[in-house]
């Protein structure tokens, strides 16, 4: 007879010989650059760039809805930055973490706020033709001709992230 609180099952294994920490197989240092990880995340550097560049050169007319767009282009630019550093300058060997689902996540997550601030720089710039006062007898449209020139130029410049994040 088994003493009260005992069982005939043998206590389970320790599940941490079983599964082994996760390895890193994208490389550190410049060779970074050479993979197809660290060539998106320099183009969405420099997209973002041009994007933001293109947005803030603009006298935003929807502030909410450039906003966003703004919003998503310079956060998006900073973390890819702080994610290249990480590989360029070797902290992936020191950070315990699964750099190839933190990667994916990454560009997944970039992709749907790129996917979006897309569908609202568009918006804006289908605004162009709109007047800006409805009650007024001159007809002063929402984007001036150089600042629509300059939004079809952020519209271009965002899908290119898109398609980008999309490859991976």
């Amino acid at each position: 007879m088994l003493p009260r609180g005992a069982s005939s099952m043998p206590p389970p294994p320790n599940p941490a010989p079983y599964f082994p920490p996760p390895r890193v197989t994208l490389p550190s240092g410049l060779e970074i650059l050479r993979t197809f990880s660290g060539a998106v995340i320099f183009l969405e550097i420099l997209f973002g760039t041009i994007v933001w560049i293109l947005v803030a050169s603009t006298q935003i007319p929807l502030a909410l809805l450039q906003g966003w767009v703004m919003f998503v282009a310079v956060t998006a630019w900073f973390l890819s930055i702080v994610f290249l550093s990480v590989f360029l300058f070797g902290y992936a060997n020191r950070i315990a973490v699964n750099w190839n689902q933190a990667d994916f996540i990454f560009h997944g997550a970039t992709f749907v706020f790129y996917f979006g601030a897309f569908l609202l720089q568009a918006a804006t710039t289908s605004l162009h033709y709109f007047p800006r006062k409805f009650n007024s007898t001159t007809q002063e449209t929402i984007l001036s001709g150089r600042e629509y020139n300059i939004s079809i130029a952020a519209s271009i410049f965002i899908p290119r992230n898109c398609i980008y994040l999309l490859s991976f």
